[in-house]
């Protein structure tokens, strides 16, 4: 099993960071390589919601350097934290993610990311579980955080010019 874990800061709060993931907004987003589509929104504090996302796998998986997961979100604690668990292929595969925000006052978050990831094959597992998630994970704490900057600047132009535009630049 792969564990993989990233802290970082952002100058924002909690609340306007947990508005980022857990605000109604568009059914698909995109950063970059990575396609989030929301197929559930869950109850009212998000419990329960499911997505399907795409993202880039190493190529010599054979899926055209495209890989699928179908995620579910649990323990949600509301500007808090939060907890997916994921089934994803080509490498056939399970996952768990935890989310947690601290704030460090001051108008400012830090973000914990941790993911813990495992091939069912235990032949692929041995072969190419290490480097698949290596490969997955290698840019996942800059992408997170442009992506949470990004979209607190949006929602705060927004804010500014009194429009309700959905921020739609974070990616779980």
């Amino acid at each position: 099993m792969q564990d993989h874990a990233f802290t970082f800061d952002v100058d924002a709060t909690r609340e306007e960071i947990w508005r980022l993931f857990w605000g109604r907004r568009q059914r698909v987003i995109e950063h970059g390589d990575v396609r989030i589509e929301y197929l559930h929104w869950g109850d009212e504090t998000g419990e329960g919601r499911i997505r399907h996302c795409r993202f880039r796998v190493p190529r010599y998986l054979l899926s055209g350097g495209v890989g699928l997961s179908w995620e579910w979100l649990t323990e949600v604690k509301p500007m808090e934290s939060w907890r997916y668990d994921a089934v994803g292929k080509p490498l056939y595969s399970r996952a768990t993610g935890w989310t947690r925000l601290e704030d460090l006052g001051g108008g400012r978050t830090r973000v914990h990311f941790r993911e813990t990831y495992e091939a069912f094959n235990p032949i692929l597992r041995v072969l190419l579980e290490k480097r698949v998630h290596a490969f997955i994970s290698r840019d996942n704490d800059r992408i997170m955080k442009a992506a949470i900057e990004a979209g607190v600047a949006h929602a705060r132009k927004a804010a500014a010019r009194g429009t309700a535009t959905p921020p739609t630049a974070a990616a779980e």
